[in-house]
């Protein structure tokens, strides 16, 4: 006897294949607060030898500028998995306002934390490929810029700092293995994996552009910022 069995029709997604997709993908509200908290935590050492750079910036130029490009990968992902959040929240999505916004002087600073990084990330790389001769136009902006970035990002991460550790643990800890509530951690992962190979890659790419510089480096003599 023939089974009567229904064509999926074209397009359609077996729930199983929905669920597969969202083990990896959901995590909702706090699936994003987690990615947000590790990739900032990620940020904090190659952000600390950027800082130790600056304090010999002629002889740890290369340093600099590899681990500067570097850096472009997880905070694309940060800002990504922040802008993520802004627009759920303010578009009214009901999971996003029932967390509520970051506390007022957090809103009010985080425009500029952005705008600063992005400053400092467009300036950094304009430099390199444009090379020494354009230190005249784009230098102080860049070294404004990160002086800026630097007051509003240390606040920044002041505030925050207090609730990586609960992030890892939410994600990475016994008591999560225990509870199942890890939801989307793989995609996490993937992602923030991808964001620090696509910084290493592209920092890897553009050594050559790195010569320039380091030939001519005492342009910074009178600079370590």
């Amino acid at each position: 006897m023939a089974v009567n069995q229904r064509t999926p029709a074209p397009g359609a997604v077996s729930l199983p294949a929905r669920t597969h997709a969202g083990r990896i993908t959901g995590g909702g509200t706090s699936g994003n607060e987690r990615l947000t908290a590790v990739t900032g935590g990620a940020l904090l050492l190659p952000l600390a030898v950027i800082g130790v750079t600056l304090l010999q910036l002629r002889q740890l130029l290369s340093v600099h500028l590899f681990v500067g490009m570097l850096l472009i990968g997880p905070v694309a992902l940060k800002l990504g998995s922040t802008g993520y959040r802004f627009v759920r929240y303010y578009s009214g999505n009901p999971a996003y306002r029932r967390e509520g916004p970051p506390a007022t002087p957090l809103r009010l600073i985080a425009p500029i934390v952005v705008l600063s990084t992005v400053v400092v990330l467009v300036t950094g790389v304009a430099l390199l490929f444009a090379g020494p001769s354009s230190k005249n136009t784009l230098l102080p902006i860049h070294k404004v810029s990160f002086i800026v970035w630097a007051a509003f990002t240390g606040l920044h991460v002041l505030a925050y700092l207090p609730r990586l550790p609960r992030a890892f643990r939410a994600d990475y800890g016994r008591a999560a293995q225990l509870s199942g509530d890890i939801t989307g951690r793989t995609g996490r992962i993937l992602s923030l994996a991808g964001a620090i190979a696509a910084g290493v890659v592209l920092a890897v790419l553009v050594i050559p552009e790195f010569g320039p510089w380091i030939h001519n480096s005492g342009v910074f003599d009178h600079h370590h910022g």
